[in-house]
Protein backbone atom coordinates (compact mmCIF):
# COMPACT_ATOMS: atom_id res chain seq x y z
CA UNK A 1 0.00 0.00 0.00
CA UNK A 2 1.22 3.46 -0.83
CA UNK A 3 0.74 4.85 2.68
CA UNK A 4 2.98 2.10 4.09
CA UNK A 5 5.67 2.95 1.55
CA UNK A 6 5.31 6.65 2.42
CA UNK A 7 5.84 5.89 6.12
CA UNK A 8 8.77 3.53 5.38
CA UNK A 9 10.24 6.35 3.27
CA UNK A 10 10.13 8.61 6.36
CA UNK A 11 7.24 10.63 5.00
CA UNK A 12 8.84 10.98 1.59
CA UNK A 13 12.51 11.59 2.47
CA UNK A 14 13.39 8.20 0.99
CA UNK A 15 11.96 9.29 -2.35
CA UNK A 16 14.39 12.18 -2.75
CA UNK A 17 16.51 11.48 -5.84
CA UNK A 18 20.03 11.44 -4.38
CA UNK A 19 21.30 9.61 -1.27
CA UNK A 20 17.96 8.74 0.38
CA UNK A 21 19.67 7.15 3.40
CA UNK A 22 21.44 10.42 4.09
CA UNK A 23 18.13 12.31 4.02
CA UNK A 24 16.58 9.77 6.38
CA UNK A 25 19.48 10.20 8.80
CA UNK A 26 19.19 13.98 9.00
CA UNK A 27 16.16 14.46 11.31
CA UNK A 28 17.77 12.93 14.43
CA UNK A 29 21.09 14.71 13.82
CA UNK A 30 19.39 18.06 13.33
CA UNK A 31 17.12 17.53 16.34
CA UNK A 32 20.10 16.52 18.51
CA UNK A 33 22.12 19.59 17.52
CA UNK A 34 19.22 21.99 18.04
CA UNK A 35 18.09 20.48 21.35
CA UNK A 36 21.61 20.47 22.76
CA UNK A 37 22.24 24.02 21.50
CA UNK A 38 18.96 25.24 23.00
CA UNK A 39 20.01 23.82 26.38
CA UNK A 40 16.89 21.73 26.88
CA UNK A 41 17.21 19.24 29.74
CA UNK A 42 19.23 16.17 28.80
CA UNK A 43 16.28 13.93 29.63
CA UNK A 44 14.18 15.69 26.97
CA UNK A 45 16.86 15.10 24.32
CA UNK A 46 17.08 11.44 25.36
CA UNK A 47 13.29 11.06 25.13
CA UNK A 48 13.20 12.68 21.67
CA UNK A 49 15.94 10.35 20.44
CA UNK A 50 14.21 7.33 22.03
CA UNK A 51 10.94 8.25 20.30
CA UNK A 52 12.77 8.41 16.96
CA UNK A 53 14.39 5.02 17.60
CA UNK A 54 11.11 3.36 18.59
CA UNK A 55 8.93 4.96 15.90
CA UNK A 56 11.55 4.39 13.21
CA UNK A 57 11.96 0.76 14.25
CA UNK A 58 8.24 -0.01 14.40
CA UNK A 59 7.60 1.80 11.12
CA UNK A 60 10.44 -0.07 9.42
CA UNK A 61 9.37 -3.52 10.58
CA UNK A 62 5.68 -2.89 9.85
CA UNK A 63 5.85 -0.82 6.66
CA UNK A 64 9.08 -1.81 4.85
CA UNK A 65 7.60 -5.10 3.54
CA UNK A 66 5.21 -3.05 1.37
CA UNK A 67 8.18 -1.30 -0.24
CA UNK A 68 10.02 -4.60 -0.66
CA UNK A 69 6.99 -6.07 -2.43
CA UNK A 70 6.52 -3.01 -4.66
CA UNK A 71 10.16 -2.56 -5.64
CA UNK A 72 11.29 -6.18 -5.61
CA UNK A 73 14.48 -5.57 -3.60
CA UNK A 74 15.25 -6.88 -0.12
CA UNK A 75 16.40 -3.45 1.12
CA UNK A 76 14.97 -0.78 -1.17
CA UNK A 77 16.68 2.59 -1.03
CA UNK A 78 13.37 4.33 -0.42
CA UNK A 79 13.07 2.70 3.03
CA UNK A 80 14.82 5.14 5.36
CA UNK A 81 12.95 4.71 8.64
CA UNK A 82 15.79 2.35 9.53
CA UNK A 83 18.21 5.27 9.16
CA UNK A 84 16.00 7.42 11.37
CA UNK A 85 16.10 4.72 14.07
CA UNK A 86 19.84 4.01 13.75
CA UNK A 87 20.82 7.68 13.72
CA UNK A 88 18.62 8.32 16.75
CA UNK A 89 20.37 5.47 18.53
CA UNK A 90 23.72 7.14 17.83
CA UNK A 91 22.69 10.11 19.99
CA UNK A 92 20.42 8.34 22.47
CA UNK A 93 22.54 8.27 25.64
CA UNK A 94 25.23 10.82 24.80
CA UNK A 95 23.55 13.70 26.69
CA UNK A 96 23.65 11.60 29.88
CA UNK A 97 27.38 10.86 29.50
CA UNK A 98 28.69 14.36 28.90
CA UNK A 99 31.21 15.61 31.47
CA UNK A 100 29.84 19.17 31.08
CA UNK A 101 27.31 21.07 28.97
CA UNK A 102 28.45 21.53 25.38
CA UNK A 103 29.15 24.95 23.92
CA UNK A 104 27.10 26.05 20.92
CA UNK A 105 29.80 25.05 18.48
CA UNK A 106 30.36 21.72 20.19
CA UNK A 107 26.64 20.88 19.93
CA UNK A 108 26.73 21.15 16.17
CA UNK A 109 30.21 19.64 15.85
CA UNK A 110 29.14 16.47 17.68
CA UNK A 111 25.83 16.36 15.80
CA UNK A 112 27.81 16.47 12.55
CA UNK A 113 30.36 13.93 13.79
CA UNK A 114 27.63 11.52 14.93
CA UNK A 115 25.87 11.96 11.59
CA UNK A 116 29.05 11.23 9.62
CA UNK A 117 29.97 8.26 11.80
CA UNK A 118 26.55 6.71 11.41
CA UNK A 119 26.50 7.22 7.65
CA UNK A 120 29.99 5.67 7.36
CA UNK A 121 29.10 2.60 9.43
CA UNK A 122 25.73 2.27 7.69
CA UNK A 123 27.31 2.38 4.22
CA UNK A 124 30.40 0.25 4.92
CA UNK A 125 28.64 -2.23 7.26
CA UNK A 126 31.80 -3.73 8.77
CA UNK A 127 31.97 -7.26 10.18
CA UNK A 128 28.80 -8.69 11.66
CA UNK A 129 26.72 -5.60 10.83
CA UNK A 130 26.35 -6.78 7.22
CA UNK A 131 25.18 -10.23 8.36
CA UNK A 132 22.20 -8.67 10.12
CA UNK A 133 20.75 -7.78 6.71
CA UNK A 134 19.97 -11.47 6.28
CA UNK A 135 17.22 -11.38 8.90
CA UNK A 136 13.75 -11.74 7.38
CA UNK A 137 11.46 -8.90 6.33
CA UNK A 138 11.76 -5.48 7.87
CA UNK A 139 14.01 -6.89 10.60
CA UNK A 140 16.93 -7.31 8.19
CA UNK A 141 16.44 -3.78 6.91
CA UNK A 142 16.36 -2.42 10.46
CA UNK A 143 18.91 -4.38 12.47
CA UNK A 144 22.01 -3.45 10.47
CA UNK A 145 21.15 0.22 11.02
CA UNK A 146 20.62 -0.27 14.74
CA UNK A 147 23.99 -2.03 14.93
CA UNK A 148 25.59 0.83 12.98
CA UNK A 149 23.94 3.20 15.46
CA UNK A 150 25.42 1.37 18.44
CA UNK A 151 28.93 1.35 16.94
CA UNK A 152 28.58 5.02 15.98
CA UNK A 153 27.44 5.87 19.51
CA UNK A 154 30.50 4.17 21.00
CA UNK A 155 32.93 5.94 18.65
CA UNK A 156 31.14 9.26 19.19
CA UNK A 157 31.35 8.88 22.95
CA UNK A 158 35.09 8.15 22.71
CA UNK A 159 35.53 11.30 20.60
CA UNK A 160 33.55 13.37 23.09
CA UNK A 161 35.53 11.90 25.99
CA UNK A 162 38.81 12.80 24.28
CA UNK A 163 37.74 16.28 23.16
CA UNK A 164 35.52 17.56 25.98
CA UNK A 165 37.11 18.13 29.33
CA UNK A 166 35.11 18.78 32.49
Amino acid sequence: MIWQRWIAACFGLGWLPVAPGTWGSLPPAIAFGILMYAGVPDAVTVVVMAVMVVLGSVACVCCAPAAVAAVGKNDPGEVVMDELAGQGLTFLVLPLLLPRPLSGGECFLFALLGFLLFRAFDIVKPGPIRKLEQLPGGWGILMDDLAAGVVSAIVLYIAVFLLVRA
